[in-house]
């Protein structure tokens, strides 16, 4: 089972973001723990200083705004 966190605040497209995410994660029939992380103190361990983030199984594998393209080639890439 994969881990999925999605480093995020609370605007907008953070949270469209992180819907993309889970969404893509279910359509796709993956195994995984999704999770968002909106606390700045949990960030800090990743350097992060875009959101929002994609960490897959605690490796950092994107920032800042991508296509949900891209999220399925990432979270795939990652199996």
């Amino acid at each position: 089972m994969k881990n999925i966190k999605i480093l995020m605040s609370q605007c907008g497209c953070n949270i469209a973001f992180a819907e993309s995410v889970e969404k893509i994660v279910k359509e796709s029939g993956i195994e995984a723990s999704v999770s968002r992380i909106d606390d700045v103190v949990q960030m800090l361990p990743y350097n992060v200083m875009t959101l929002p983030a994609l960490v897959v199984d605690e490796r950092l594998v994107s920032t800042g705004k991508i296509s949900e393209d891209k999220i399925k080639e990432l979270i795939k890439g990652e199996i």
